[in-house]
């Protein structure tokens, strides 16, 4: 049975204490607005530009079938953008994209808050003598950078794994119930939680396979949060099993590492983490869990350490699972089952923030256990990691990079509406050296795009035109042929970057486009944040510059001739 559990004054401040810096840490949102520094890869250049087209579009309740007709030729299907009963879609309906944004932050970091801290006080770490570890492991895991289109995908985590074990230990209470019927409605199931409940299905087997019993209480649990999330998803569910047409990711291929290469990328992962989940960890909490381990081997207290052994063990082997997905080894296996290819198992890895987090909280109750002079230091070791993650603030980190404002440069693209003088919906745009968002964020129908899969003929016909640029860059034909997510216009003068600022003296000198595809597809500009030195020779006029103290870009405004 669980005891009730009431927090100490103690605890009660720092918890509240707590709330208050989460509410610092987002605040810049709401202070700057549209001159806040944001995250660009994934996010800028993608997600924010898709529920700006997807809420302006007509197409938010759109049905199983229907098109976004913004995007490469009306091509790309309406579940590319999501679900519309995602909570961020709908913050973004009703709230301009700064404040949506910032909401968005504010209630993912809260809720990780409290996932986390919930999970330690009732589950890992519930003595009161250590609630500072269990507030402080709490609110460094609320501030990790996180991927901000996933929500609560990753950060969420530690609640739903709170409910499933109370459920599982016989609590009887609303509340998890409740916390698993919400929590799809805020986080992606692919990006995040196909990977969390597969491993508790996978635990769930091992109770078995112990001696615990079917435990069905729990199974239902399982079941049900599944369930609610193919009914959350169910674009998702009707596209995997009932559209057979052709699309990008079948021709994604990812299974190309030596086993050495492989060796280092799963050493890269472990200590250094991953893009998309950033869990900060090298600095402060690799060192002391690594400590903490030794005390556990030096005390010889392994037994009663077990849940610290295996969380050891757990995050070591997610960084191998995600390296050695990349492994060569598996093409014969790929080539067999495709779906291998289309699907990213390696994401495992994703369950590494809650691992690392609880695995911090665990190592500093050992060292304090078994050392009570180290107790200052566990407070400097906390102290320092959420110095450390306060420093990824996004305000912080991307200071040097556009603002919002600076990266959607709305006045300049008004500027370019007017020039061109023509409803946006009877021609068709391409951006050279920014990225396409930037363009469907203002209301352009573009040809090039950003997307997880759209029409594999499309990409082949949007091929025709970059053919020849593939053709002199070995990297950039292997990026767009064997993946194509960015269906961009890719120069080999420019590789892959698509951030060319109005500081940048780079120029395009022997650039090879077939603007006759461009054509028939009813391209009639580009858009190029640099100027084109051989623009008459791709059929191509330099119709004006256009330049803005709001914008990071000197946009050149080329039509196509004829």
């Amino acid at each position: 049975m669980f005891r009730s559990y009431r927090l100490d004054k103690r605890e009660s401040q720092l918890f509240f204490l707590s709330v208050i810096i989460i509410l610092i840490f987002v605040s810049p949102y709401f202070i700057l607005g549209e001159d806040a520094h944001l995250r660009v890869h994934d996010n800028l250049d993608s997600n924010i530009a898709w529920y700006k087209v997807l809420s302006e579009s007509d197409q938010l309740l759109g049905g199983i079938d229907s098109t976004i007709p913004q995007i490469i030729n009306g091509q790309l299907d309406r579940g590319a953008f999501g679900t519309e009963l995602s909570g961020i879609v709908w913050l973004h309906v009703l709230f301009s994209p700064m404040i949506a944004y910032g909401l968005s932050q504010l209630v993912t970091r809260l809720f990780a808050f409290l996932g986390m801290y919930l999970l330690l006080r009732n589950h890992f770490i519930t003595s009161v003598e250590y609630s500072w570890i269990r507030i402080g492991t709490s609110l460094a895991f609320a501030l990790t950078p996180f991927w901000p289109s996933g929500m609560l995908s990753t950060l969420g985590m530690p609640l739903a794994l709170w409910a499933l074990l109370n459920i599982r230990a016989g609590r009887r209470s609303w509340t998890n119930w409740v916390t698993l019927t919400l929590l799809p409605f805020y986080s992606s199931f692919v990006l995040g939680f196909f990977f969390f409940i597969s491993a508790i299905g996978i635990f769930w087997l091992a109770d078995i396979v112990r001696g615990k019993g079917l435990n069905l209480r729990f199974l239902l649990a399982i079941i049900y949060f599944s369930l609610v999330f193919v009914f959350v998803e169910y674009r998702l569910f009707y596209s995997f099993f009932f559209i057979n047409e052709p699309n990008s990711r079948d021709e994604y291929f990812h299974a190309r590492l030596s086993l050495l290469r492989t060796l280092r990328l799963a050493l890269k992962n472990y200590v250094l983490g991953h893009t998309h989940v950033m869990t900060v960890h090298s600095l402060i909490i690799l060192p002391v869990s690594i400590y903490a381990l030794f005390i556990v081997f030096l005390k010889r207290i392994w037994k009663q350490e077990k849940v610290f052994l295996y969380l050891h063990v757990l995050n070591a082997l997610l960084s191998i699972w995600y390296a050695f997905w990349f492994y060569k080894g598996w093409v014969p296996i790929t080539e067999r089952f495709h779906f291998l290819n289309t699907f990213n198992f390696a994401r495992y890895h994703f369950l590494r923030p809650m691992v690392i987090y609880v695995l911090f909280a665990l190592s500093l109750k050992i060292i304090w256990m078994k050392n009570k002079s180290m107790k200052q230091w566990c407070m400097v070791f906390m102290i320092a990691q959420l110095v450390v993650v306060s420093g990824f603030n996004e305000e912080i980190r991307y200071k040097n990079k556009p603002s919002f404002k600076e990266f959607y440069a709305e006045t300049q693209f008004t500027q370019i509406k007017k020039h061109i003088d023509q409803p946006l919906d009877t021609f068709r745009i391409a951006s050279i050296g920014i990225h396409p968002a930037i363009a469907q964020f203002n209301g352009f129908y573009t040809l090039d795009t950003y997307n997880n899969f759209y029409p594999l003929p499309y990409k082949h016909q949007f091929r025709e035109i970059i053919a020849a640029e593939l053709d002199k860059n070995k990297q950039l034909k292997q990026y767009f042929d064997e993946w194509g997510g960015r269906c961009y216009i890719f120069l080999d003068e420019l590789g892959k970057n698509y951030m060319f600022t109005k500081t940048s003296k780079k120029e395009i000198k022997k650039m090879d486009l077939n603007i006759e595809p461009f054509m028939e597809m009813g391209g009639r500009y580009l858009f190029s944040a640099l100027p084109i030195k051989n623009a008459q020779e791709n059929g191509l006029h330099l119709e004006k510059i256009f330049d803005s103290n709001e914008s990071a870009w000197r946009i050149y405004l080329y039509k196509v001739q004829g």
